[in-house]
C-alpha cells in the first residue's frame, strides 16, 4: 500500500510499477513482508521528519527486517552488529540503555529511519539493490530539506546521496558506518544523539527521546 502521506513523489507512478512487477518474479522470499515494506514512510509523514538516519537495505534474516533502517522486530536477540554499535554508542553518548532493537518509538517522533533499498532477498544481502529503489530515497531527501532537518549519514553508501539534500539550515552528520567492520574509524565517539538534540533545541524544537 502506497503511503498516503508520500504518495505525491514522481517514484511512485514511474517507477513502483516496475519494482513491483521484478518483486513478482523473484522466485525468493522477499523481505520484509509486503505490508511493512513501507513503513517507514507510514510511521513519518513529511510535515514530521525532524531528523533523517539512512541506512541501506533491510535486514537479509527472516524475521529481522520490519521496514525501519536499522531497526528489528522487538523479539530479535541477539541484535544486528550494526545495531548493537549504534546502542553502544547512544549509551557512551546519553547513558541511554534501550529494552529492545524496536526504534519505532523514534520513527513515532519524527526521526525517518529510511533504507535506501525497501527490500532484499532472504539471506543475499543488497540483492536488490538495483532495482532502482534509490530513486525513492532520493526524492525524499529532496522533499524533506525543503526545511532545516538533521541528516544522519552513516558511510559511504548513505553519503553519496548528500547532494539531493537541497541547501539549507541542516545538521548534516556524516561518520563511519556503525558495522563492526568501520564503526572504530570514526563512529564510536561521534556523539550524534547528543548533537542532533543540541541542534533542535538551538532550532527551538522538542528534542527527540532517543530512550523512547
Amino acid at each position: 500500500m502506497i503511503p498516503k502521506a508520500w504518495a505525491h513523489l514522481p517514484f511512485f507512478t514511474r517507477d513502483l510499477p516496475r519494482i513491483e512487477a521484478a518483486l513478482a518474479d523473484d522466485p525468493r522470499p522477499v523481505l520484509p513482508p509486503e505490508a511493512q515494506r513501507f513503513a517507514a514512510l507510514d510511521l513519518t509523514p513529511p510535515e514530521a521528519v525532524r531528523v533523517v538516519i539512512l541506512g541501506q537495505d533491510p535486514y537479509p534474516t527472516p524475521g529481522h527486517a520490519h521496514g525501519l533502517a536499522f531497526s528489528v522486530a522487538p523479539e530479535v536477540t541477539p541484535l544486528p552488529r550494526s545495531l548493537s554499535n549504534i546502542y553502544k554508542e547512544l549509551h557512551a553518548d546519553l547513558d541511554i540503555r534501550r529494552p529492545n532493537g524496536d526504534l519505532r518509538g523514534w520513527a513515532r517522533q519524527g526521526v525517518l529511519l529510511l533504507n535506501t533499498s525497501l527490500s532484499v532477498p532472504a539471506g543475499a544481502a543488497g540483492g536488490h539493490a538495483r532495482l532502482g529503489w534509490q530513486r525513492l530515497a532520493e526524492e525524499v531527501l529532496a522533499e524533506v530539506s525543503t526545511r532545516p532537518t538533521a541528516f544522519l549519514l552513516w558511510g559511504g553508501h548513505a553519503q553519496k546521496l548528500r547532494p539531493h539534500v537541497r541547501p539549507g539550515d541542516h545538521l548534516v552528520i556524516e561518520t563511519a558506518h556503525p558495522s563492526p567492520l568501520s564503526a572504530r574509524r570514526g563512529f564510536f565517539g561521534s556523539r550524534p544523539f547528543s548533537r542532533i538534540n543540541a541542534w533542535l533545541a538551538a532550532q527551538q524544537a522538542p528534542t527527540v527521546d532517543w530512550g523512547g
